[in-house]
Protein backbone atom coordinates (compact mmCIF):
# COMPACT_ATOMS: atom_id res chain seq x y z
CA UNK A 1 0.00 0.00 0.00
CA UNK A 2 1.00 3.16 -0.75
CA UNK A 3 2.09 6.12 1.95
CA UNK A 4 -0.84 8.90 2.26
CA UNK A 5 -0.47 12.56 0.96
CA UNK A 6 -2.54 14.63 3.00
CA UNK A 7 -5.68 16.18 1.31
CA UNK A 8 -8.05 18.94 2.61
CA UNK A 9 -11.58 18.15 2.63
CA UNK A 10 -14.94 19.50 3.26
CA UNK A 11 -16.90 18.74 6.91
CA UNK A 12 -19.47 16.79 4.75
CA UNK A 13 -17.27 14.44 2.90
CA UNK A 14 -14.85 13.79 6.41
CA UNK A 15 -18.13 12.65 8.09
CA UNK A 16 -19.28 10.33 5.36
CA UNK A 17 -15.96 8.74 5.21
CA UNK A 18 -16.03 8.03 8.65
CA UNK A 19 -19.20 6.70 8.69
CA UNK A 20 -19.33 4.79 5.31
CA UNK A 21 -16.25 2.80 6.90
CA UNK A 22 -17.58 2.22 10.47
CA UNK A 23 -21.15 1.02 8.69
CA UNK A 24 -21.33 -2.81 8.97
CA UNK A 25 -24.07 -2.87 6.57
CA UNK A 26 -21.89 -1.56 3.75
CA UNK A 27 -19.92 -4.14 1.48
CA UNK A 28 -16.47 -4.65 3.04
CA UNK A 29 -14.84 -3.15 -1.25
CA UNK A 30 -17.17 -0.06 0.08
CA UNK A 31 -15.66 0.44 3.61
CA UNK A 32 -12.00 -0.35 2.04
CA UNK A 33 -12.79 2.48 0.01
CA UNK A 34 -13.58 5.19 2.75
CA UNK A 35 -10.27 3.59 4.65
CA UNK A 36 -8.32 3.95 1.41
CA UNK A 37 -9.73 7.80 1.44
CA UNK A 38 -9.42 8.32 5.24
CA UNK A 39 -5.70 7.70 5.11
CA UNK A 40 -5.06 10.55 2.80
CA UNK A 41 -6.22 12.79 5.62
CA UNK A 42 -5.22 14.25 9.08
CA UNK A 43 -7.05 14.97 12.24
CA UNK A 44 -9.30 13.99 15.35
CA UNK A 45 -11.95 12.71 12.76
CA UNK A 46 -9.97 10.32 10.44
CA UNK A 47 -7.54 9.34 13.32
CA UNK A 48 -10.96 8.00 15.46
CA UNK A 49 -12.34 6.06 12.76
CA UNK A 50 -9.58 4.36 11.85
CA UNK A 51 -9.26 3.48 15.62
CA UNK A 52 -12.39 2.68 15.51
CA UNK A 53 -11.59 0.14 12.98
CA UNK A 54 -8.88 -1.53 14.35
CA UNK A 55 -11.40 -3.59 16.71
CA UNK A 56 -14.00 -4.53 13.93
CA UNK A 57 -15.48 -8.00 13.54
CA UNK A 58 -13.70 -8.20 9.49
CA UNK A 59 -9.65 -9.10 10.47
CA UNK A 60 -8.91 -7.79 6.97
CA UNK A 61 -10.71 -4.38 7.64
CA UNK A 62 -9.13 -4.40 11.06
CA UNK A 63 -5.62 -5.05 10.01
CA UNK A 64 -5.56 -2.41 6.98
CA UNK A 65 -6.88 0.10 9.20
CA UNK A 66 -3.84 -0.85 12.00
CA UNK A 67 -1.79 -0.37 9.00
CA UNK A 68 -2.94 2.83 7.68
CA UNK A 69 -2.35 4.44 10.88
CA UNK A 70 0.95 3.52 10.87
CA UNK A 71 1.69 4.80 7.27
CA UNK A 72 0.32 7.96 8.37
CA UNK A 73 2.96 8.13 10.91
CA UNK A 74 0.39 9.51 13.48
CA UNK A 75 1.66 9.45 17.02
CA UNK A 76 -1.67 10.02 18.90
CA UNK A 77 -2.83 6.99 17.62
CA UNK A 78 0.25 5.19 19.66
CA UNK A 79 -2.17 4.31 23.10
CA UNK A 80 -4.74 2.41 20.67
CA UNK A 81 -2.43 0.34 18.40
CA UNK A 82 -0.45 -0.45 21.83
CA UNK A 83 -3.98 -1.97 23.06
CA UNK A 84 -4.64 -3.76 20.11
CA UNK A 85 -1.18 -5.70 20.39
CA UNK A 86 -1.42 -6.25 23.39
CA UNK A 87 -5.30 -7.97 23.21
CA UNK A 88 -4.16 -11.55 22.89
CA UNK A 89 -8.08 -11.92 21.84
CA UNK A 90 -7.33 -10.93 18.59
CA UNK A 91 -6.35 -12.00 15.38
CA UNK A 92 -2.73 -12.25 14.82
CA UNK A 93 -2.85 -10.64 11.71
CA UNK A 94 -4.42 -7.40 13.68
CA UNK A 95 -2.08 -7.57 16.23
CA UNK A 96 0.92 -7.87 13.64
CA UNK A 97 -0.09 -4.95 11.65
CA UNK A 98 -0.35 -3.10 15.22
CA UNK A 99 2.88 -3.64 15.91
CA UNK A 100 4.07 -3.03 12.60
CA UNK A 101 2.54 0.35 12.70
CA UNK A 102 4.06 1.28 16.13
CA UNK A 103 7.39 0.53 14.22
CA UNK A 104 6.48 2.89 11.19
CA UNK A 105 5.72 5.71 13.62
CA UNK A 106 9.06 4.91 15.21
CA UNK A 107 8.90 7.12 18.24
CA UNK A 108 11.56 5.91 21.69
CA UNK A 109 8.84 5.38 23.59
CA UNK A 110 7.16 2.77 22.25
CA UNK A 111 10.72 0.68 22.60
CA UNK A 112 9.31 -1.06 26.09
CA UNK A 113 6.41 -1.81 24.80
CA UNK A 114 7.50 -3.94 22.14
CA UNK A 115 10.33 -5.20 24.27
CA UNK A 116 7.44 -6.56 26.38
CA UNK A 117 5.62 -8.14 23.49
CA UNK A 118 8.81 -9.67 21.80
CA UNK A 119 9.65 -11.70 25.33
CA UNK A 120 5.79 -12.91 26.12
CA UNK A 121 3.50 -12.77 22.80
CA UNK A 122 2.15 -16.65 21.87
CA UNK A 123 2.22 -15.38 18.38
CA UNK A 124 5.33 -16.14 16.63
CA UNK A 125 4.04 -13.47 13.81
CA UNK A 126 3.85 -10.78 15.94
CA UNK A 127 6.70 -11.48 17.78
CA UNK A 128 9.15 -11.19 14.82
CA UNK A 129 7.06 -8.06 13.76
CA UNK A 130 8.12 -6.45 17.00
CA UNK A 131 11.54 -7.72 16.52
CA UNK A 132 11.27 -6.08 13.05
CA UNK A 133 9.75 -2.76 14.72
CA UNK A 134 12.38 -2.37 17.38
CA UNK A 135 15.42 -2.64 15.06
CA UNK A 136 13.81 -0.18 12.71
CA UNK A 137 13.23 2.33 15.38
CA UNK A 138 16.53 1.83 16.82
CA UNK A 139 17.92 2.15 13.04
CA UNK A 140 16.40 5.58 12.83
CA UNK A 141 17.79 6.79 16.33
CA UNK A 142 21.08 5.46 15.10
CA UNK A 143 20.34 7.57 12.00
CA UNK A 144 19.40 10.88 13.13
CA UNK A 145 22.42 10.98 15.33
CA UNK A 146 24.78 10.74 12.46
CA UNK A 147 25.88 12.64 9.48
CA UNK A 148 24.39 10.26 7.16
CA UNK A 149 20.93 10.59 6.32
CA UNK A 150 20.66 9.02 3.11
CA UNK A 151 18.32 6.30 4.55
CA UNK A 152 15.98 8.45 5.99
CA UNK A 153 14.73 9.38 2.20
CA UNK A 154 11.34 8.44 1.12
CA UNK A 155 10.29 4.89 -0.65
CA UNK A 156 10.25 4.92 -4.57
CA UNK A 157 7.26 2.99 -3.60
CA UNK A 158 5.94 5.67 -1.25
CA UNK A 159 5.55 3.64 1.28
CA UNK A 160 6.93 3.75 4.97
CA UNK A 161 8.86 -0.04 4.59
CA UNK A 162 9.31 -1.71 7.98
CA UNK A 163 12.86 -2.09 7.63
CA UNK A 164 15.47 0.43 5.73
CA UNK A 165 16.15 -1.23 2.25
CA UNK A 166 20.06 -2.32 2.88
CA UNK A 167 22.91 -0.58 1.02
CA UNK A 168 24.37 -3.36 -0.48
CA UNK A 169 23.77 -3.18 -4.06
CA UNK A 170 24.84 -7.12 -5.20
CA UNK A 171 22.05 -9.28 -6.43
CA UNK A 172 23.13 -11.84 -5.62
CA UNK A 173 24.82 -11.29 -2.01
CA UNK A 174 21.03 -9.78 -1.31
CA UNK A 175 19.73 -13.19 -2.52
CA UNK A 176 21.82 -14.93 -0.29
CA UNK A 177 20.92 -13.09 2.42
CA UNK A 178 17.17 -12.69 2.15
CA UNK A 179 16.85 -16.74 1.17
CA UNK A 180 19.18 -17.60 4.28
CA UNK A 181 17.50 -18.99 7.61
CA UNK A 182 20.01 -18.10 10.19
CA UNK A 183 20.13 -14.10 9.32
CA UNK A 184 18.14 -11.76 11.38
CA UNK A 185 14.39 -11.03 10.12
CA UNK A 186 15.27 -7.41 9.77
CA UNK A 187 18.73 -8.22 7.85
CA UNK A 188 16.27 -9.84 5.22
CA UNK A 189 13.67 -8.06 5.18
CA UNK A 190 16.18 -5.05 4.46
CA UNK A 191 17.57 -7.20 1.56
CA UNK A 192 14.43 -7.89 0.33
CA UNK A 193 13.45 -4.32 -0.02
CA UNK A 194 16.83 -3.66 -1.32
CA UNK A 195 15.76 -6.23 -4.11
CA UNK A 196 12.31 -4.95 -5.17
CA UNK A 197 14.03 -1.03 -4.90
CA UNK A 198 16.34 -2.73 -7.74
CA UNK A 199 13.76 -4.12 -9.77
CA UNK A 200 15.50 -6.31 -12.27
CA UNK A 201 14.46 -9.81 -13.55
CA UNK A 202 17.30 -11.36 -11.37
CA UNK A 203 15.89 -9.33 -8.38
CA UNK A 204 12.62 -10.32 -8.96
CA UNK A 205 13.23 -13.79 -9.45
CA UNK A 206 15.15 -13.68 -5.76
CA UNK A 207 11.89 -12.29 -4.49
CA UNK A 208 9.69 -15.00 -6.17
CA UNK A 209 12.52 -17.83 -4.26
CA UNK A 210 12.23 -16.35 -0.89
CA UNK A 211 7.87 -17.07 -0.84
CA UNK A 212 9.48 -20.33 0.24
CA UNK A 213 10.81 -18.85 3.46
CA UNK A 214 10.23 -20.74 6.80
CA UNK A 215 8.46 -17.31 8.72
CA UNK A 216 5.38 -16.87 7.45
CA UNK A 217 5.69 -13.17 8.27
CA UNK A 218 8.66 -13.20 5.91
CA UNK A 219 6.19 -14.65 2.97
CA UNK A 220 3.84 -12.37 3.64
CA UNK A 221 5.70 -9.62 3.49
CA UNK A 222 7.52 -10.65 0.16
CA UNK A 223 3.64 -11.09 -1.20
CA UNK A 224 3.35 -7.79 -0.86
CA UNK A 225 6.49 -6.79 -2.48
CA UNK A 226 5.36 -8.47 -5.24
CA UNK A 227 2.29 -6.60 -5.22
CA UNK A 228 4.78 -3.80 -5.71
CA UNK A 229 6.57 -4.82 -8.37
CA UNK A 230 3.39 -5.64 -10.47
CA UNK A 231 5.14 -8.07 -12.36
CA UNK A 232 3.63 -11.08 -14.25
CA UNK A 233 6.58 -13.37 -13.39
CA UNK A 234 5.15 -13.63 -10.33
CA UNK A 235 1.73 -14.68 -11.06
CA UNK A 236 2.16 -18.52 -10.78
CA UNK A 237 3.54 -18.30 -7.67
CA UNK A 238 1.58 -16.35 -6.22
CA UNK A 239 -1.58 -18.36 -7.94
CA UNK A 240 0.04 -21.32 -5.83
CA UNK A 241 0.29 -18.98 -2.60
CA UNK A 242 -3.80 -18.28 -2.74
CA UNK A 243 -4.38 -21.78 -3.75
CA UNK A 244 -2.31 -22.76 -0.97
CA UNK A 245 -5.38 -23.42 1.82
CA UNK A 246 -2.39 -25.06 4.72
CA UNK A 247 -1.00 -21.43 4.42
CA UNK A 248 -1.04 -18.84 6.57
CA UNK A 249 -4.01 -16.14 5.85
CA UNK A 250 -1.97 -12.99 6.24
CA UNK A 251 0.16 -14.77 3.30
CA UNK A 252 -2.60 -16.09 0.86
CA UNK A 253 -4.09 -12.43 1.80
CA UNK A 254 -1.27 -10.76 0.46
CA UNK A 255 -1.07 -13.02 -2.42
CA UNK A 256 -4.62 -12.18 -3.30
CA UNK A 257 -4.08 -8.64 -3.27
CA UNK A 258 -0.91 -9.10 -5.65
CA UNK A 259 -2.55 -11.16 -7.84
CA UNK A 260 -5.37 -8.27 -8.14
CA UNK A 261 -2.16 -5.52 -8.98
CA UNK A 262 -0.98 -7.94 -11.64
CA UNK A 263 -4.62 -8.08 -12.65
CA UNK A 264 -4.03 -10.39 -16.22
CA UNK A 265 -7.07 -12.46 -16.78
CA UNK A 266 -5.59 -15.85 -14.87
CA UNK A 267 -5.18 -13.89 -12.22
CA UNK A 268 -8.66 -12.47 -12.30
CA UNK A 269 -9.87 -15.83 -12.38
CA UNK A 270 -8.38 -17.07 -9.53
CA UNK A 271 -9.63 -14.24 -7.60
CA UNK A 272 -13.39 -15.06 -8.67
CA UNK A 273 -12.75 -18.49 -7.61
CA UNK A 274 -11.71 -17.75 -4.15
CA UNK A 275 -13.91 -15.21 -3.39
CA UNK A 276 -16.02 -18.05 -1.65
CA UNK A 277 -13.09 -18.96 0.19
CA UNK A 278 -13.82 -20.13 4.08
CA UNK A 279 -11.41 -18.26 5.71
CA UNK A 280 -13.25 -14.59 5.49
CA UNK A 281 -9.48 -12.79 5.28
CA UNK A 282 -8.90 -14.50 2.36
CA UNK A 283 -12.19 -14.31 0.51
CA UNK A 284 -12.74 -10.54 1.50
CA UNK A 285 -9.01 -9.47 -0.05
CA UNK A 286 -10.26 -11.20 -3.37
CA UNK A 287 -13.81 -9.23 -3.03
CA UNK A 288 -11.76 -6.12 -2.16
CA UNK A 289 -9.48 -6.67 -5.55
CA UNK A 290 -12.10 -7.57 -8.08
CA UNK A 291 -14.17 -4.61 -6.81
CA UNK A 292 -10.79 -2.08 -7.41
CA UNK A 293 -10.21 -3.57 -10.65
CA UNK A 294 -13.49 -3.22 -11.85
CA UNK A 295 -13.40 0.90 -10.98
CA UNK A 296 -9.87 0.70 -12.49
CA UNK A 297 -11.60 -0.84 -15.74
CA UNK A 298 -14.37 1.79 -15.86
CA UNK A 299 -12.04 4.90 -15.49
CA UNK A 300 -13.43 5.48 -11.78
CA UNK A 301 -11.15 5.93 -8.92
CA UNK A 302 -11.68 3.46 -6.06
CA UNK A 303 -10.84 6.19 -3.73
CA UNK A 304 -14.26 8.52 -2.47
CA UNK A 305 -11.70 11.59 -1.84
CA UNK A 306 -11.28 11.93 -6.14
CA UNK A 307 -15.00 11.50 -6.36
CA UNK A 308 -18.61 13.29 -5.59
CA UNK A 309 -20.14 11.51 -2.95
CA UNK A 310 -23.36 10.18 -4.53
CA UNK A 311 -26.54 12.66 -4.44
CA UNK A 312 -28.36 9.97 -2.06
CA UNK A 313 -25.48 9.90 0.46
CA UNK A 314 -25.13 13.89 0.86
CA UNK A 315 -24.70 14.94 4.12
CA UNK A 316 -27.02 17.78 5.17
Amino acid sequence: MAKSNSFEVSSHMEKFLCERLLDKTQPIAERFRALFSLRNLRGTGPRHALILAIRDSSNLLAHEAAFALGQMQDGDAIPALVAVLKDLSLHPIVRHEAAEALGAIGLDCIIPILQESLASDPAQEVRETCELALSRIKGLRDVKSSDDTSSLEPSPFLSVDPATPASCSSVPHLREVLLSEEKGMYERYAALFALRNNGGEEAISAIIESLGANSALLRHEVAYVLGQLQNKKASEALSMTLKNRNEHAMVRHEAAEALGSIADDQCIALLEEFVEDSDSIVSQSCEVALSMLDYERSGRSFEFLFMHVPQTEQIS
